[in-house]
């Protein structure tokens, strides 16, 4: 006879705080759907249409080649850093340093290794609603409280300074930006964004401001807060390959903060997923340092699809959706859809 298994001990607390990504839980029941036989156009990853460009897959194509495939530096090999600051310095007008850069595996990774760096338990962090699903996960995986700041649909997401600042209280830590913004695409204005960084810097709080579709501003202002030299103590940037060069399944991201931060989010990514993909590394250091052309032909194509997307929704009666000025995504409005043909919460829909 065997004796009595002693009943495991209940998963960690942290596990506990935090639920499965939504957008790969929509992602899984769009698949089952087509699985099923129904005929179903997915919109809910964020992922582009395009191909990757050529270029950036020969340049993978030739590290496999020439077996560059061993590990590297836990942040990326050199020239992949140094392609980094050069990118966003020709772009923004910064001036980071190759040791205020970091790759990792993807944005999300990038984001997750700052917010473990800097956030502890019961922290506040602010962030701009709507957001990011994995926003507020991440953060509470840290052991942080999210505190929303409720943008308004009737002024395009606007995010202003004061709604930021009536939010600060002592326990705050954190605020993340997102501009162009996942999901809205409401692009904040730059003089709005330099002053929330400024209002942080003064109170002693951290910005982590994703700028994972930054390239993707249809305002015709690009604009990253890396530019505003003066309040870098306190500011991680997270930038992302993914959706600038059509990269989603590379995995490639990085960020750009002080040093000792970044030190801090290599320390946590050595001891997790180690080095990002040395294959992945060498296409984006082609993605970087060649010619940008493809990323100008993408931003066009996509302003053309979301002129057509709109159009469409408006033959819609009782649909209402803003114009979004950046990212890829359109955020309409279904609420006067509640009630009527089983809706009646987001998850229906």
């Amino acid at each position: 006879m065997n004796p009595l298994a002693v009943t495991a001990p209940p998963l960690t607390e942290r596990i506990n705080r935090i639920g499965f990504s939504a957008t790969l839980a929509a992602a899984t029941e769009a698949d089952r759907m087509k699985a099923a036989g129904i005929d179903l156009a997915d919109f809910g990853a964020g992922e582009p249409h395009f191909s990757t460009p050529e270029h950036i897959k020969l340049a993978g194509i030739a590290a496999i080649e020439r077996d560059f495939t061993k590990y590297t530096p836990v942040g990326g090999v050199t020239e992949l850093r140094r392609a980094i600051c050069a990118r966003h310095a020709q772009d923004f007008g910064s001036d980071y340093a190759v040791e205020e850069a970091a790759a990792s595996s993807g944005g999300k990774q990038a984001l997750f290794n700052a917010v473990q760096a800097l956030v502890s338990h019961g922290d506040e962090v602010i962030v701009p609603a709507p957001y990011w699903v994995s926003f507020k996960d991440i953060v509470r995986y840290a052991g942080g409280d999210c505190v929303f700041v409720e943008t308004d649909e009737a002024n395009g997401f606007a995010l202003r300074p004061e709604m930021v600042e009536r939010l600060i209280t002592a326990r705050t830590r954190a605020i993340i930006l997102n501009s162009p913004c996942n999901p809205s695409g409401a692009v904040a204005a730059p003089e709005d964004l330099e002053r929330i960084v400024e209002l942080a810097h003064r109170r002693g709080i951290y910005v982590i401001s994703d700028e994972c579709y930054v390239y993707l501003n249809y305002s015709g202002r690009l604009f990253s807060v890396g530019s505003l030299t003066g309040c870098r103590e306190h500011l991680v940037l997270i930038g992302s390959l993914s959706k600038t060069y059509s990269m989603t399944g590379w995995r490639m991201g990085y960020a750009l903060g002080p040093r000792t931060i970044i030190s801090a989010m290599q320390k946590l990514q050595g001891q997790s997923t180690g080095n990002p993909n040395s294959i992945a590394q060498a296409a984006a250091i082609a993605a970087l340092t060649g010619s940008q052309q493809c990323v100008a032909e993408m931003r066009a194509d996509y302003i053309l699809l979301r002129d057509r997307m709109l159009a469409g929704l408006k033959e819609i009666p009782g649909m209402i959706c803003h114009r979004p000025e950046g990212a890829f995504y359109l955020y309409p409005n279904v609420a006067p859809f509640f009630g009527r043909g089983g809706m009646n919460s987001s998850e229906d829909v």
